[in-house]
């Protein structure tokens, strides 16, 4: 799937699979891998898949692949993190695969084009509950659909989304496209009732009708932390700030703010004040940059923009709008100590930005819910709580809070709901060999430098525009075309013209290839040719 330059040198360890002799001792098998980027997406996509399909220019085919897994590329594409490209076999030869940048392509031209998702599940009769509109909610609410179900949705906020729209400025994610995939999702047949808290859920489950219910209440509750103070200045959490400003009613915070805390909520926290009036902000953390949980990128955009980040210190008292704040060091185990060295700084508010936590008060009406100790609810396997019918995902279990896991959890969630509602427990399938970089047969030179979205200087930046630009058709093809397609034949036809014995037999475009055994010597020049590692050499005794 790749451009590439032809040179046919073959890797020197691979020839030792030759099975040629005057008895064929090895034959080759055609057998696929997964590829680490599918291993890697928290939401389980199939990104080969759609990439093959987005190479060829059969970008709403990509995208209707890509939403059988995840219904809203548009958002992922601007909010994941994209642990498929950290795991992108690409990155070991030049950069990986803009696997995001190529989702939020199609994702946008599907809004802009209308296309319409297919599917035709027939109905099953049973109906469920899903407690918020987050995207755990809502990619539950949609895999239910798709399985035949009919789904209601109680939010209760004014509006859908949850943390995509009330924790994620809108400089990272457009309101208008938040709005249209999720009214895409809607317009399958989805009910969504707004303002609508649930907090009686076995009440609920039963006044509604519903077979079962999905809890998937976000973490909106700021952690709270003890800072001595004599004259406290204005305080806030992060989280309502952040919502307040989505609301068009963010506070006052004066000329000089500061930000409490090194995760990506601090960094918008920071950004947004910036954009707001603030004149200088700065954040207060108590580890280096190397320990922060802020991705690198989310710090150096804050820095671009003129946050001043204060490294290795912790707020120790407040007097008013002075904080004194004592320097930290890290120790072997990567722990801030104090070193009783203190400082004074100036700020007009203070914003604490040190985690969320799930409002869980609705479980205390749940007979016999169980709860653990860290504050989440106790699941199964099948993501079940501990009361037949009430499952639970997102915020809500323990695991990494992002978008695109809470994606995952809603998707995961739907078939187990799903196997429950129909008495036949969905089982995860067998597990399938990931095919690593030191497995692949390059044996070609690349020359293909990954395709940079455009981004707003700094300089530019203004108010909450979006400032990272999207792909252009062409630009999406191409980056697609750079997939190595890992593990997965991709019909390049190097089987077909490496064997001297003309044993791969061509099946057609789609159909792959197959072996004539009556032909094959077991030379294996078909298997160092596959560049994707899609043929193995298997010993001959097995297939007696």
């Amino acid at each position: 799937m790749s451009k590439m330059k032809n040179d046919m040198t073959l890797p020197p360890d691979l020839t030792g699979y030759s099975g040629t002799g005057p008895v064929r001792q090895r034959r080759p098998i055609y057998q696929d891998s997964l590829p680490p980027c599918n291993d890697a997406c928290p939401a389980g996509e199939n990104i080969q898949a759609w990439l093959a399909l987005a190479q060829e220019g059969r970008y709403e085919d990509a995208w209707q692949k890509l939403i059988e897994n995840n219904p809203m590329p548009a958002v992922h594409g601007r909010v994941c993190y994209h642990p498929c490209e950290n795991s992108c076999n690409r990155a070991q030869v030049d950069q990986a695969v803009s696997i995001h940048a190529v989702e939020r392509f199609l994702g946008d031209s599907a809004l802009e084009n209308g296309w319409k998702p297919r599917f035709n599940a027939a109905r099953s009769g049973k109906k469920v509950l899903i407690i918020g509109a987050g995207p755990s909610g809502l990619s539950c609410a949609w895999h239910l659909r798709r399985l035949g179900h009919e789904v209601e949705i109680h939010e209760a906020g004014p509006m859908g989304g949850g943390m995509m729209r009330f924790g994620i400025p809108a400089y990272r994610m457009p309101r208008d496209i938040l709005d249209r995939e999720i009214q895409q999702i809607l317009n399958t047949g989805i009910t969504l009732k707004l303002n609508q808290k649930v907090d009686d859920v076995m009440k609920a489950k039963k006044e509604g009708g519903f077979d079962a219910v999905f809890m998937a209440i976000g973490a909106h509750l700021a952690k709270k932390v003890a800072i001595p103070a004599r004259d406290a200045g204005k305080i806030l959490d992060a989280v309502s700030y952040l919502s307040a400003v989505e609301r068009g009613e963010a506070p006052k915070l004066g000329r000089r703010v500061a930000i409490y805390g090194g995760g990506n909520t601090a960094m918008d926290a920071s950004r947004t004040a910036r954009r707001l009036g603030a004149e200088e902000v700065m954040i207060i953390y108590r580890r280096d940059r190397d320990h922060m949980p802020a991705h690198s990128f989310e710090a150096d955009e804050a820095l671009e923009e003129g946050v001043k980040i204060n490294w290795l210190r912790a707020i120790r008292y407040i007097d008013n709008t002075t904080m004194t704040v004592e320097e930290m060091e890290i120790d072997a185990n990567g722990r801030p100590q104090p070193t009783g060295r203190f400082e004074k700084l100036e700020a007009d508010s203070l914003i604490l930005a040190l985690g969320q936590e799930v409002d869980l008060s609705v479980l205390e009406r749940i007979p016999g819910i169980q709860l653990r100790q860290d504050g989440v609810v106790e699941v199964d396997e099948h993501m079940m709580t501990s009361v037949p019918g009430i499952f639970a995902g997102g915020d809500m279990v323990p695991s990494e809070r992002t978008v695109t896991i809470a994606t995952g959890h809603g998707k995961k969630a739907a078939r187990h709901i799903d196997g429950w509602l129909r008495n036949r427990p969905w089982q995860k399938n067998a597990p399938v060999p990931v095919m690593e970089y030191p497995g692949l047969h390059l044996w070609y030179n690349t020359d293909a430098d990954a395709t940079h979205q455009p981004i707003i200087t700094p300089e530019a930046r203004s108010g909450f525009d979006e400032i990272i630009g999207a792909l252009t058709a062409e630009q999406a093809r191409y980056e697609a075309s750079r997939c190595y397609s890992c593990g997965n034949c991709f019909e390049c036809d190097g089987c077909y013209g490496a064997c001297p014995e003309g044993a791969v037999i061509k099946l057609g475009k789609g159909l792959r290839y197959r072996f004539d055994y009556t032909l094959c010597t077991g030379c294996a020049a078909c298997f160092n040719q596959c560049p994707c590692h899609a043929i193995e050499m298997t010993e001959e005794e097995a297939h007696l």
